[in-house]
């Protein structure tokens, strides 16, 4: 009898120290700016101000964990998170072992330079100075195409700006949307007629989780549809 008590003891204490059923546990790597990232101790961005809304949707309580990217996928396989969000890429390999929600955010990387600047195409960027935000998508596209130019990360697009303006870099490689919004308001400056690149993002869910899957679609197509998505991104790049 004694075996039997403290053999369902073990079994409730297992039971017990589970995934809350309350939370909504999100895993991300929070140092991809403007997506996700530290801000006073605090992890911030458009995947967060999403996930929140997630989460507001299912009645839960966000809860973020910040893991090595490469972490992310076993993280939600294993039950110990329940989606992960971090700026990801749809690959096939990637989807052999983990669900995709719909693509939420498309990344289209272009070149702002001052008027009248020599830098007039994208085939004459080489060895300037390359103002970038600090872990974003175009920071690593940068550093991995132009080995030779001196580049410089700015937490904020509008610190980036304000180099660009006052001639202390040459060009600014960053987000569609926040450098059209930045346009309107600084005179000077212009963006180049071609993008450096495109990338699509999606986040993940254990693979055949399709409730939750669903409900994140439902939550990601509404959040496009209300032009939430796009608020989003300016308000975690212009401010």
């Amino acid at each position: 009898m004694k075996k039997l008590f403290l053999l369902v003891l073990v079994l409730f204490l297992c039971t017990s120290c589970g995934k809350n059923e309350n939370e909504l546990v999100m895993v991300t790597e929070a140092g991809f700016a403007p997506y996700e990232y530290y801000e006073d101790g605090e992890i911030v961005g458009v995947d967060v101000d999403i996930a929140k809304e997630i989460a507001k949707e299912m009645g839960k309580e966000l809860v973020i964990k910040d893991v090595a990217f490469d972490s992310i996928i076993n993280e939600v396989n294993s039950g110990k998170a329940d989606f992960g969000a971090a700026g990801i890429s749809y690959d096939e390999e990637r989807a052999k072992q983990i669900d995709f929600t719909i693509n939420y955010a498309v990344s289209k990387q272009v070149v702002v330079v001052r008027e009248g600047s020599s830098i007039d195409d994208i085939d004459k960027i080489s060895n300037q100075k390359i103002a970038v935000q600090l872990g974003s998508t175009g920071d690593m596209y940068v550093t991995e195409n132009y080995p030779n130019a001196e580049i410089v990360r700015q937490k904020k697009y509008l610190a980036a700006v304000q180099d660009l303006k006052s001639a202390k870099v040459d060009l600014i490689v960053m987000d569609e949307l926040p450098a059209q919004e930045i346009l309107k308001t600084n005179d000077g400056l212009v963006i180049l007629d071609e993008e450096l690149f495109t990338d699509s993002y999606g986040m993940v869910v254990k693979k055949g989780n399709t409730e939750l899957l669903n409900t994140i679609n439902d939550v990601l197509t509404r959040l496009q549809n209300e032009g939430k998505i796009e608020e989003f991104m300016i308000n975690h790049t212009t401010e």
